[in-house]
C-alpha cells in the first residue's frame, strides 16, 4: 500500500512541475499549429505547384499495383476496390513535397519569431544588460598553474611573481 501512495506522490510532484505543463501545453500548441500549416499547405500552395506539374496527380497516377497488372487500374482505388495491394509512391512523393514545404513554412516563422525577438531586445532593458565574458585566469609564468590576480607568490610552485619576471617570461 506505500508504494502505490509513493508512487501517486511522485506523480503528483511530476505533474506539478513546470516542465510538464509546459510540455503539455506546447503538444495542444503544436497541433493547432500543425492544422494552419496543414491548410497553408494543402490550400494555398499545393494549387500554385499544380500549375506547374499541369495539375498532374501523384496520388492516383503514381502506383504499382502489386499483381503485375499495370494497365488493369487507372487509379489507386480501383485497385483497392480489387483488392490488390498497391505500391503507392505518388503518395510518398505527395507527402514528401508537403513535408519539405511545411519545413521551409515552419523555418521562415522561427526566423521571423527570433528577428522579432531580437528587436524586441534591442529596444528593451533585456537588451541593455550584455553578460561579460568570464576573465582569463592569471596563470603563473613559471609552472602555468592558475593563480590569484593579487598574488606575489604562486602558491604551487612559490615563484616570486614579480611584474619584471612575469614580463620577461612572456616575451
Amino acid at each position: 500500500m506505500k508504494k502505490g501512495k509513493k508512487l501517486l506522490g511522485e506523480f503528483k510532484e511530476f505533474i506539478s512541475k513546470g516542465n510538464a505543463m509546459n510540455l503539455a501545453v506546447g503538444v495542444i500548441i503544436g497541433g493547432a499549429f500543425q492544422a494552419i500549416v496543414n491548410s497553408l499547405v494543402n490550400d494555398i500552395i499545393m494549387p500554385v505547384v499544380s500549375l506547374f506539374t499541369s495539375g498532374f496527380d501523384f496520388v492516383n497516377k503514381l502506383f504499382i499495383p502489386l499483381d503485375g497488372q499495370f494497365d488493369a487500374y487507372t487509379t489507386i482505388d480501383q485497385a483497392k476496390a480489387a483488392g490488390v495491394a498497391t505500391l503507392n509512391v505518388g503518395s510518398f512523393i505527395s507527402a514528401a513535397i508537403n513535408f519539405f514545404i511545411m519545413a521551409i513554412v515552419i523555418f521562415i516563422i522561427v526566423k521571423v519569431l527570433n528577428s522579432l525577438t531580437g528587436e524586441l531586445k534591442k529596444h528593451t532593458k533585456l537588451g541593455e544588460k550584455e553578460e561579460e565574458a568570464p576573465k582569463a585566469p592569471r596563470l603563473c609564468p613559471y609552472c602555468k598553474s592558475e593563480i590569484a590576480d593579487d598574488a606575489t607568490r604562486c602558491p604551487h610552485c612559490t615563484s616570486v611573481l614579480t611584474e619584471e619576471a612575469v614580463a620577461a617570461k612572456e616575451a
